[in-house]
């Protein structure tokens, strides 16, 4: 009788949701008038929106984790076999990994590229950046390896590191086996995958017995999370898919901080004093260009210190977790490296203030701002009437520097 109780309420629980979601949407959301389609963007974040919450309330009942719940929606499309490309599923170790290789006959050892995907610990999957990969494998001509990482809920900080990490090392020891080419192995990632990035190449600096990293490739990355009131993260903190609400969420489960700490996190209460005068000049909205700062811009970073929030989270306040507070000595031995940041993402002062850390250490750095892209635009390039300009701008980028590699 329960059981049957519950079937007849699902369409009013769908329906509930429905009209939930498009109100939120309606009354916080903000399109930029530089995104094309605005539209089709307004149904693709009403459907997220949708996901999330639904997922939200499955969790609450004890049904299914939200992440778990959304991955699975996420993972529900059908990736077409590309008669170009061999595609091979393995696992290194307990981390699962998929291998793209052209079937085409080459003159010696391909370019390599190790990915990691995107998706906030939440979403994303090898099956959901299968074609991405598939993509970036066959027009580079490269043997791409993407890495299919632990996540939430289940797994916390620093396991995307690790699982990168420990796949890359167990890549780069095998290369000839694959045909890759050591001397022109490039390291790439979206969003989280981008920080994962950054994070996995300052780890290898000093590893002579390993194959050096020729180049990395950042899409949109986040590279610290403490600095939340940057112009990009006001600015953007409306805007699909990347809002500052959900961020701080995703920061939170990830790091493993208690959602009480919110406000925390966001006026920045947490890093001491003599720790912001340390970072600060890494980390302040000072070292974001003009031209990037609307003219009420005017941060009070951060607030009033507080101990306890401290306790709670400064192991945000480490490299590990914020690769851009890495010592110059690190920094310095970086490979060169490809920035792609989006105006309307809240992520885009990120890269911004990473472009700024390479080049002062010397480090070559080719910088793409895609002046109508959002986060998470990437992914949607292969999705045929859900794609946006932006999409092919940031792919069509990544392609034409990593074959100049």
């Amino acid at each position: 009788m329960l059981l049957l109780l519950l079937l007849l309420g699902l369409p009013s629980l769908f329906l509930g949701v429905l009209v939930w979601v498009v109100l939120e949407h309606v009354f916080t959301t903000h399109i930029p008038s530089s995104v094309q389609h605005p539209a089709k963007l307004r149904f693709l974040h009403c459907v997220f929106l949708y996901v999330v919450t639904l997922g939200t309330i499955l969790e609450k009942l004890g049904i299914c984790p939200m992440p778990k719940f959304a991955r699975f929606i996420h993972d529900l499309g059908i990736n077409k076999k590309d008669p170009k490309v061999k595609v091979t599923n393995l696992r290194f170790g307990s981390i699962p990994v998929r291998l793209f290789q052209p079937k085409a006959a080459a003159p010696g050892p391909r370019r390599g590229i190790i990915f990691y995907h995107g998706g906030g610990a939440v979403f994303g999957s090898l099956d959901s950046y299968h074609g991405l990969c598939n993509f970036l494998a066959r027009e580079t001509d490269s043997v791409l390896l993407s890495v299919g990482y632990r996540k939430l809920p289940d797994h916390h900080s620093p396991v995307i590191t690790q699982d990168c990490l420990n796949a890359s090392i167990h890549f780069l020891k095998a290369l000839k086996t694959y045909g890759v080419d050591p001397s022109r192995v490039v390291v790439c990632g979206e969003s989280i995958g981008g920080g994962a990035v950054a994070l996995v190449t300052q780890s290898l600096v000093g590893h002579s017995d390993l194959p050096r990293i020729r180049a990395q490739v950042l899409i949109n990355p986040t590279v610290q999370g403490i600095n939340l009131q940057l112009p990009s993260m006001q600015k953007n903190q409306r805007v699909p898919f990347l809002t500052r609400k959900f961020l701080m969420t995703v920061v939170c489960q990830y790091m493993a901080i208690d959602a009480s700490w919110h406000h925390a996190l966001l006026t920045g209460a947490f890093i001491p004093p003599d720790v912001w005068s340390k970072y600060r000049k890494w980390l302040s909205s000072d070292n974001i260009p003009k031209e990037f700062k609307s003219k009420d811009h005017q941060p009070s970073f951060p607030g009033p210190f507080n101990e306890a929030a401290y306790l709670e989270m400064k192991h945000l306040l480490q490299a590990e977790n914020s690769p851009i507070l890495a010592a110059d000595e690190i920094i310095a031995q970086l490979p060169e490296a490809l920035l792609v940041s989006c105006e309307n993402d809240t992520l885009r002062d990120d890269a911004l203030l990473y472009k700024k850390r390479l080049e002062d250490q010397g480090v070559p750095v080719t910088w793409y701002n895609v002046e109508d892209g959002f986060h998470g635009s990437v992914i949607l390039f292969d999705k045929k009437m859900f794609s946006f300009p932006c999409s092919h701008k940031i792919m069509n980028s990544v392609v034409c520097y990593i074959k100049g590699i």
